[in-house]
Order: C-alpha cells, then sequence, then structure tokens
C-alpha cells in the first residue's frame, strides 16, 4: 500500500506560500497589486481543494457515444438528460458519486470518505474547433483523472481527440460503450491500436461495458396457450468501470489530486513570479549596483588580500539578505551563506572571478609593500592591481545579486516550503501504480532542474 498523503499538511503548505507572496503587496501600484491579488486568491482557492475529498474525472467522447448514459449508470440514477438525438450536452456539468467500498474493519459495504465529480462534456465533434480546443483543456487541466467514451472502432477524429488529451498528462481511461451491440467485437485488435506497448499507449487501461444496454425481447406462454412478447430494459453493465473507478480511489485518489492540484498551482504560480519580479525589478536592480560599487571600492582600497576575500563574502551576504528583505522573503544568515555557495558552485566564471579576484589581491598586497620604495613604477602597479580587483569583486556582487534576485523572484520555488519541492515530497510518498506512472514521470521530467541548491 502507498504512504499515506496528508492533504491538509500539503494544503498548510501551499497557504503558507501564498502568505509570503502576500507580503509583496506592500508596494506598488494599485492595479499591479490587484493583479497578483487575483492570482493569490486563485492560489487560495486550489490550497481549499487540497482539503476536499474530490476526485475529478472529467468524461469526453465524440457526439452519441453514450457519455451521459455512463454517468447515468455509474451514479445510479438518470440525471443527465440522454437521447438519440445528437447534442443532447451543451455545456460542462457536474454529478457527484458517493461511492461504497470494502470496509477492512467491518463486513460489507461502508460509504467511501471519497466523493466522485463526474463533468459530463459536449460532444467534442459539436463544437467549432477553437472553442472545443479550449473546452477540452480547460476541463482537462481542472481533472484528475479523463474517461473517453467510445461506442465502436476508433475513427479517425477519436483518435486525434485521444492524442490531444493524453498531452495533458492526466491519467486517461478508455471506455468501450455499448458492447451489447458488438457480440462478435475482436477487443483484442482495439487494445494492440490503443496500447501497442507501454511506452506508446495512448490510454492507461481499457474498460469494456454497456451503460445502456438496448431492450431485451422477453417471450411469455400463458396457460390458456397465449404467447405476449415484450421488451424489457436490459440493467447497466457497468460493474467493471465501477471496480475500476473503486480501485483507483482507494490507491491513488489523494496522489492525483495532490500532485494536479500543485501543478496547477505552479502554474498560476508562474503568473504570481511574473507580476513579483516586475513590482521589485527597479529596486532591486538598483540595491544590486549599489552593493557592486561599494564592493569594489572597498576592495580596491583595502591593501590585504585575506580582507578583501573575507568582505566581499560579508559584503554579498548582506546584499542577499537585503534583496530577501526586499521581496518579502526574510532569509537567515546561514541560508544566505547557503545560497551564495550555491550561486558560486553553479557559475564556472563567477569561481574564476572570485579566484582571480583573491590573486589580485595578493598582487596589489604585494605591490603596495613594493610601493613603499615611492618609485613611479610601484605605484603605477598597485593603481593597477587595485582597478583589476576592483572590477573583478564588482562583477562577482553583481552576478551574486542577479542570481539571488531570480531565486527570490521565483518565490523560493527551490526552497523547502517551494511548490516544486512539495511535489518532490508527494511523488516520493507513492508507490508506483499504472494509474500513476506517466503523471509521476511527466512532473519529475518537469522538476529536474529546477533545484538551485541541488
Amino acid at each position: 500500500m502507498p504512504s499515506p498523503i496528508d492533504l491538509p499538511a500539503r494544503a498548510r503548505q501551499l497557504q503558507q506560500l501564498v502568505q509570503s507572496y502576500t507580503q509583496a503587496l506592500g508596494q506598488g501600484q494599485p492595479d499591479e497589486k490587484a493583479a497578483l491579488r487575483q492570482s493569490l486568491d486563485e492560489l487560495y482557492a486550489l490550497s481549499d481543494r487540497l482539503q476536499r475529498h474530490t476526485l475529478r474525472v472529467a468524461v469526453f467522447g465524440l457526439v452519441s457515444r453514450g457519455k451521459s448514459a455512463v454517468i447515468n449508470a455509474l451514479v445510479g440514477q438518470k440525471i443527465l438528460e440522454t437521447g438519440a438525438l445528437h447534442g443532447v450536452t451543451r455545456w460542462p456539468r457536474s454529478v457527484y458519486w458517493q461511492p461504497t467500498l470494502e470496509s477492512p474493519h467491518e463486513e460489507g459495504q461502508q460509504p467511501s470518505d471519497w466523493q466522485v465529480e463526474f463533468i459530463d462534456t459536449p460532444g467534442l465533434d459539436e463544437i467549432d474547433g477553437q472553442a472545443r480546443s479550449e473546452m477540452a483543456q480547460t476541463v482537462a487541466g481542472q481533472a484528475d483523472l479523463i474517461l473517453f467514451v467510445v461506442a465502436g472502432a476508433i475513427t479517425g477524429p477519436e483518435a486525434e481527440a485521444l492524442q490531444r488529451l493524453r498531452d495533458c498528462q492526466k491519467p486517461l481511461l478508455l471506455v468501450f460503450n455499448k458492447t451489447d451491440l458488438y457480440p462478435d467485437l475482436d477487443r483484442g485488435a482495439i487494445a494492440a491500436q490503443l496500447r501497442p506497448n507501454p511506452q506508446a499507449s495512448v490510454v492507461d487501461e481499457i474498460v469494456w461495458i454497456a451503460a445502456d444496454p438496448a431492450p431485451v425481447q422477453v417471450r411469455t406462454e400463458w396457460p390458456d396457450g397465449r404467447t405476449t412478447t415484450v421488451w424489457e430494459a436490459a440493467p447497466p453493465q457497468i460493474d467493471d468501470l465501477r471496480q475500476v473507478l473503486k480501485r483507483i480511489l482507494s490507491r491513488d485518489a489523494a496522489a492525483l489530486i495532490a500532485l494536479n492540484t500543485l501543478d496547477q498551482a505552479r502554474q498560476t504560480e508562474t503568473a504570481v513570479i511574473h507580476q513579483v519580479g516586475e513590482l521589485y525589478q527597479p529596486q532591486a536592480e538598483a540595491l544590486i549596483w549599489r552593493f557592486a560599487q561599494y564592493k569594489a571600492l572597498a576592495v580596491a582600497l583595502n591593501p590585504f588580500a585575506l580582507l578583501d576575500l573575507l568582505g566581499g563574502i560579508a559584503s554579498d551576504l548582506v546584499m542577499i539578505r537585503s534583496l530577501a528583505r526586499l521581496y518579502g522573503f526574510p532569509i537567515t544568515s546561514y541560508q544566505a551563506s547557503k545560497l551564495w555557495g550555491s550561486i558560486l558552485r553553479s557559475s564556472g566564471l563567477l569561481l574564476l572571478s572570485e579566484l582571480g579576484s583573491l590573486v589580485l589581491g595578493a598582487g596589489k598586497t604585494t605591490a603596495a609593500l613594493l610601493g613603499l620604495s615611492g618609485s613611479p613604477a610601484s605605484l603605477s602597479a598597485v593603481a593597477g592591481a587595485m582597478v583589476a580587483q576592483a572590477s573583478a569583486a564588482g562583477y562577482g556582487t553583481y552576478v551574486v545579486g542577479k542570481a539571488a534576485r531570480t531565486y527570490l523572484e521565483q518565490g523560493c520555488t527551490w526552497g523547502p516550503q517551494g511548490i516544486s519541492a512539495i511535489m518532490a515530497q508527494v511523488i516520493q510518498e507513492t508507490d508506483t501504480s499504472e494509474t500513476l506512472n506517466r503523471l509521476k514521470q511527466t512532473i519529475r521530467e518537469s522538476l529536474s532542474g529546477a533545484d538551485l541548491s541541488g
């Protein structure tokens, strides 16, 4: 069994991150703060979703494939309108299902702590191209799981729609409906078409059902010799799909909700990053230049190489902490030194600059000692060493400041409280399963290279 994922704890982490961003509202123009507030409200709404045990399942398909009938059969009620006419569903609608699961402590079925929100969508072939694409992307982006309903051999438009939905990187189940109409259906051929091998699979699983089977003819022979024939509705053949959904609920629901919600939060955070960056860029740039100039002047005037190095490091750390206060993300001296070391290691050119500054500082000290003689040549050597070392030191501080500014503009997302770090923790807490495989791999790839301190 997978390790338990504490969704309320993840929600609190996201809320703390939003609170740190909220400090950025203290400055800037009203219109800039309004845009930032809207993005922060979206993050708060996503943190609220982490506290609700609701799995969002988007149901897609072409017209007359029986999407609404599938949902009705799953919930056990005819809530959604169905019919022979095309286009019965005109806009996305939600239907909620409270399943029962096997209780590990009591006999029989018990109501689940989870509920499923089915999102019924219009047929993908009845909406104009651009509107269809936007609707599908919006609904799929908000879903944790996608069901794609077909009712026969996969057509060209269905194959294209499946590929677009697969690109959303959500777990994708193919629901083959109306199997009662295809008694000789070659299921193996269709499965091979959609799942030629694990790496090239268009869907994660195929489920065969009949949500609203055709009526069956019942012939009755009476004692008096009369024979009557009536058509009776057949019960839905939906148990296989129910069991798949219950399995996902009991095993993967928490991970799906956490990863999908945090992924949406990370996309929203991109807007926040841009807004915060624009808000503080002028002040940050001025602060970095000021520290670069101060360090260059101090290094130029100081005759001792060791003091140059120690003083330069101290100046960089003060600059990093000053930038952090400006962006509203105060950090400790230890965190500032760790960030400084990470920046230094990640930039070979900067490292050479720092080493060059130390060498030049030693040369400046030697020249200064020789300069005690007062000869023009020795004084010229001192001046040259001062200018060269000051330039190297100022450049190093400027590069450190720019890197620190980038880190802070991204809300310390590389730190332990950032969304990327939270998502990495969730991935570690989940076991491998067919439903989660592709989603986890996609998120791992998107997170790779994002940790500055790594």
